[in-house]
């Protein structure tokens, strides 16, 4: 898949970025043409020698060759390309990529590539958390850049969590299906549904839950990689996405997330119930906010529509449902079961039980069940990495 494609490399100033030089020597053993640039800083963790032994290539990273006063030219390098890869890609990097700075040889590059751009961030948990940091992932994704999710584990600072750069195969295998020429979900219609709902007490109060939609954007996005043409329906939540394949449609209650889901049901080949629905809602709403006056207040309660087992009723052969488990306690056997009333084709599993598992986490830990009861379980990886991981799945069954 990448024989002969041409790969521009871009390397910054990370510990990560001693594994360019697998990187490199994959993507040549593979037959594609690589050329690196590093940044000033990334001189400081890995040698220009190495990499251009490896690469077959001078390694690039002033705007000046030599004294004879010959440049590099970024414009050409950015036209050469079939990709550029920035691997690792720093938290300092990727705020310049974000804001425009261009103040060395890789961000001239990076401003005037034609081709498409992709990043593998390597960076500590709490730099990877910062909200600049998020606000930056974000943009860069409007911008059309791509993102090679960080991995969990232990990182430079001695801290376990998320911030690792991806394994130079995942990357590989990243950049080998990017190159694919026919997508496995290509003309496949998917509905996912994310976040939570939030079911009116009155103008100010609600019922809701801590839903993040984190896990439902990552899947719809997972999805849309592969070819799908994805409709995701969001309760409330901070969450967006720009990513080409993705229509989105904003909900507050169950109610308006059964009417939108059932709409669009019917035209599904796919349909991920990622979304944490109230099972209740108020019997009544009122009209002006409740005022504090007795010590207590009883509110009566009544049952929301069951999307899940509504659509599972409604399933016709071929369309293929995947539905969410969480629980704390019997977790195999109450998912097994939910998957069976329900009429799913496959059950995510989480466990409150799991560190770094549940609502709110970057995070997640999983198990698949299926409807042959085959069990796969997964270790803790980032959200994004999980619904892969699902989308992996769901594929390997639809093939079957």
């Amino acid at each position: 898949m990448l024989q002969g494609k041409r790969i521009l490399l871009g390397v910054t100033g990370s510990i990560a970025a001693y594994k360019a030089a697998m990187l490199i020597r994959l993507l040549v053993k593979a037959g594609a043409e690589v050329k690196v640039v590093l940044t000033p800083s990334a001189k400081d963790f890995i040698t220009p020698v190495t990499l251009s032994t490896l690469s077959k290539n001078p390694v690039l990273s002033d705007f000046i060759k030599d004294a004879s006063g010959q440049w590099n030219n970024h414009v050409e390098l950015g036209l050469w390309a079939d990709v550029l890869v920035i691997a690792p890609a720093s938290a300092n990097t990727l705020a310049k990529m974000a804001t425009g700075i261009c103040d060395n040889l890789l961000l001239a590059v990076y401003l005037s590539a034609r081709c498409p751009v992709v990043v593998a961030p390597a960076m500590d948990l709490d730099m990877l958390q910062h909200p600049s940091t998020q606000s930056n992932f974000e943009k860069l994704k409007s911008f059309g850049i791509q993102l090679i999710d960080p991995t969990h584990g232990e990182l430079a600072s001695g801290l376990i969590g998320t911030g690792r750069m991806a394994e130079p195969e995942d990357i590989m295998r990243w950049l080998e299906s990017f190159f694919s020429s026919k997508k496995k979900l290509t003309g496949k219609k998917a509905v996912v549904t994310a976040g939570p709902t939030y079911e009116a007490i009155d103008p100010v109060r609600f019922i809701g839950n801590h839903s993040s939609g984190k896990m439902g954007f990552a899947i719809a996005e997972a999805l849309a990689s592969e070819g799908a043409d994805v409709e995701l329906i969001t309760g409330p939540t901070h969450l967006h996405t720009n990513y080409p394949g993705i229509s989105v449609k904003k909900v507050i209650s169950a109610e308006e997330m059964f009417n939108a889901v059932t709409q669009v049901f019917p035209q599904a080949d796919i349909t991920v119930l990622a979304a944490a629905v109230a099972d209740y809602k108020p019997v009544t709403r009122a009209d002006q906010k409740i005022k504090k006056k007795a010590d207590t207040l009883t509110l009566e309660l009544t049952k929301t529509h069951d999307i899940a087992a509504t659509l599972g009723k409604q399933k016709n052969n071929g369309q293929f449902i995947v539905g969410f488990a969480l629980e704390t306690e019997n977790e195999q056997a109450n998912a097994l079961k939910k998957l069976e009333s329900k009429n799913f084709d496959l059950i995510v599993l989480n466990s409150l039980n799991d560190p770094g598992a549940g609502f709110g986490y970057d995070t997640n830990k999983i198990t698949l069940i299926d409807r042959q009861q085959r069990v796969e379980e997964f270790e803790t990886k980032d959200k994004h990495a999980v619904a892969r991981d699902i989308v992996h799945a769901i594929i390997d069954r639809l093939n079957a």
